[in-house]
């Protein structure tokens, strides 16, 4: 199952949300790190042994931004909370992360911490971002494009987020998935907390490794996506809409807790730091429910079922009338409340967009916009998701984009402290 991530509407395919990573046609891999370039190649650098703004990281937070798991590797040992109370500490943690770095400023739009030079290291940093901008160049054209509203801090630094999350999501979508175990898992996992200590293992790493020292981003999100690729390798059915929604901010939801931060908050928001955060969990976990009611039919035949058992059974449905792929009323009954409830997680996810700086509104509400469209299309198709993949046509993509822009310059709305949870 591909996970939904960053923001953009790619011409041919899918969708990608910064606030969530649709797979894109594309499947040649970037998990090597090294991006074949269209003119002369460069020598490869070694970067397993370089120590990356260690020093930075120490003299900003106090301490190494590596923490121990909330939500990682524990969901089999809290079972008397919920998964989306769960969810919601870990956006309180990254909150309080990003007030922390807040305290003693006028405003919310996040300054980057300036470059410590160390010898000889800029140019290779340079470069490392350089082919993090070609990756999103090559695989999602759209989104590439939208970044270069940003400043080149934060293009840079959403690239670098981009790019990590895509190379996690080849580990079991990508070429050599069916080589993919637990073990391999494990190894991507510490070579992030590596990372984040400020020794990459290559030049993409190098990227993100320095992302992380600029900006107030914790390492929980990361960890977390990673337990909804170990989640994948284990896992091919959820009874109930608590495990599912559990598995969707694992792969999408993470994603907006990565990359808010860099994003930033609009100077005039009146909204509470934890508030824009959950709007950005919501639009995540939005684009991935879409994801899976538009693809039931291509993930029958791989023998996965995205979809709450309970309200399957409740509906008079079971897995073999998925695998039969047979419209009937009980399944357009069923389906009509599916696609309810991602439009309920897409209006909450609309409350926070405009929160967002500027400069990074007009991509989110493209994605917004469109990915809610891909519903649309499922209803028009009489809720054949079995056989016909619903899209959204290029023309419709096209008249989507100048009224997301134009809401993108529509003012804060100053009630917006008032979307913060209780």
């Amino acid at each position: 199952m591909s996970v939904a991530l960053l923001w953009v509407v790619s011409p041919t395919t899918e969708v990608y949300t910064g606030f969530s990573m649709t797979e894109s046609s594309n499947t040649r891999s970037i998990f090597d790190g090294r991006i074949r370039r269209r003119t002369h190649s460069k020598p490869q650098h070694k970067w397993n042994s370089w120590s990356l703004n260690v020093e930075k990281q120490e003299r900003r937070t106090g301490f190494l931004p590596v923490m121990s798991s909330t939500v990682a590797n524990s969901t089999e040992e809290i079972t008397d909370m919920s998964s989306e109370q769960r969810v919601y500490d870990v956006v309180l943690k990254q909150a309080a992360l990003v007030n922390r770095e807040l305290r003693g400023r006028d405003d919310l739009d996040l300054d980057v911490k300036p470059d410590i030079a160390v010898p000889g290291t800029l140019s290779l940093l340079g470069e490392a971002y350089d082919r993090c901008g070609e990756v999103c160049a090559e695989y999602a054209k759209t989104f590439y494009l939208g970044t270069l509203l940003m400043t080149p801090e934060k293009r840079r630094a959403i690239w670098a987020i981009y790019v990590w999350c895509r190379r996690t999501d080849e580990l079991v979508d990508g070429p050599n998935a069916s080589h993919i175990t637990p073990t391999a898992l494990d190894r991507w996992e510490s070579r992030l907390e590596d990372l984040f200590r400020g020794r990459p293992f290559d030049m993409l790493d190098a990227a993100l490794s320095d992302t992380v020292a600029k900006f107030p981003i914790d390492i929980q999100p990361f960890k977390d996506m990673i337990e909804g690729m170990r989640m994948d390798l284990r896992k091919s059915r959820y009874k109930n809409f608590d495990e599912l929604y559990l598995y969707c901010y694992y792969v999408a939801g993470t994603v907006g807790l990565m990359s808010v931060p860099v994003m930033g908050i609009a100077p005039e928001s009146k909204a509470t730091t934890e508030s824009v955060y959950n709007a950005a969990l919501a639009l995540g976990i939005a684009n991935q429910l879409t994801n899976i009611l538009r693809d039931v039919g291509e993930d029958a035949r791989r023998g996965r079922v995205y979809l709450p058992q309970d309200e399957l059974a409740q509906a008079g449905l079971s897995d073999e009338d998925i695998f039969v792929g047979k419209v009937t009323d009980k399944w357009r009954s069923f389906m009509k409340k599916q696609i309810k409830r991602a439009r309920m997680f897409f209006d909450e996810a609309e409350r926070g967009v405009s929160d967002l700086s500027a400069a990074s509104r007009w991509p989110v509400w493209a994605s917004l916009l469109l990915y809610r469209q891909i519903l649309d299309e499922i209803e028009a198709n009489d809720y054949n998701n079995f056989t016909k993949r619903a899209y959204v046509s290029k023309a419709k993509k096209f008249l989507a984009l100048p009224i997301a822009y134009t809401r993108s310059m529509m003012p804060v709305r100053q009630s917006s402290s008032t979307l913060a949870k209780a």
